[in-house]
């Protein structure tokens, strides 16, 4: 069994199987309130006993069904790829889906990855858009593993609180824009500003934002491909802003004009 959890530290270990991590307290928790996710768990007998027993025995009465294999410091560190694990690790199920899944859904708000490679970008944007009510994040070709353990680990869980498509190519906008959402970049080079976007009504409708590498920016075919382009203004002397901070920004002007035209009669 710890032989086949640590196939999950690679890509390819990861395709093969199915299955990923979630590594730490936190991570264990989210993954186990999601009914037929966690294949198994991994803890440690300090971690169940310790400071946080509460907080484990409350996460593990949760795990109804899923095998808890009781291990020591040293197997479990073979098993975690944190240099310090934290007692705790589970072996969860795929949870991405494909893209018709997520149409299906008749999303309002999305954030399109294209081809944002770092990890710890990846997973904080995946949390940002949980936490401003996003209905899904899309990942294109060339972007990271969102179920990497990196990358699960900096989204806090929220890799298991809604719908990841993966593998999309630059045909992804049209699928969006036919499924009514309106496709806007995020780009520093924009003719319009975030502000001006709110004020010609654009943040009000469905909308997909697509975010871009952190070092060149949305590549060139989706600029192309979008309906418009909009950028995050800087006030200040920094150069720009990293590529989470800038999804963020997007996603929150977004969902509040979205709640602000809810509100108004029509």
């Amino acid at each position: 069994r710890v032989r086949a959890a640590r196939r999950c530290h690679s890509a390819s270990g990861r395709a093969r199987t199915g299955r990923f991590l979630a590594e730490g307290a936190q991570a264990v928790r989210e993954a186990v309130a999601e009914p037929g996710v966690v294949v198994e768990i991994f803890a440690t007998p300090q971690w169940r006993s310790g400071d946080a027993s509460d907080s484990a025995a409350a996460t593990l009465g949760n795990a109804v069904g899923v095998p808890i294999h009781e291990v020591s410091e040293r197997v479990l560190a073979s098993i975690a790829e944190t240099t310090t694990p934290q007692g705790v690790v589970a072996v969860c199920r795929d949870v991405t889906v494909g893209l018709d899944v997520l149409l299906a859904r008749s999303p309002r708000l999305v954030v399109v990855l294209a081809e944002v490679r770092d990890p710890g970008n990846a997973g904080t944007i995946i949390r940002t858009a949980d936490a401003a009510g996003a209905d899904g994040v899309v990942l294109t070709t060339a972007s990271v593993d969102p179920l990497g353990g990196k990358c699960v680990r900096s989204s806090v869980g929220s890799v298991f609180h809604l719908p990841l498509v993966v593998g999309q190519p630059v045909e992804v906008v049209d699928h969006l824009r036919g499924a009514g959402l309106t496709v806007l970049a995020a780009d520093a080079d924009a003719d319009r500003d975030i502000t001006e976007a709110d004020e010609q009504g654009l943040l009000a409708r469905p909308t997909a934002w697509v975010v871009g590498n952190e070092a060149h920016g949305v590549p060139v075919p989706y600029l192309r491909a979008v309906d418009a382009v909009v950028g995050v203004p800087v006030h200040g002397r920094a150069e720009s802003l990293n590529v989470s901070v800038a999804a963020g920004v997007c996603l929150y002007a977004s969902a509040r004009a979205q709640r602000r035209a809810r509100r108004e009669p029509h």
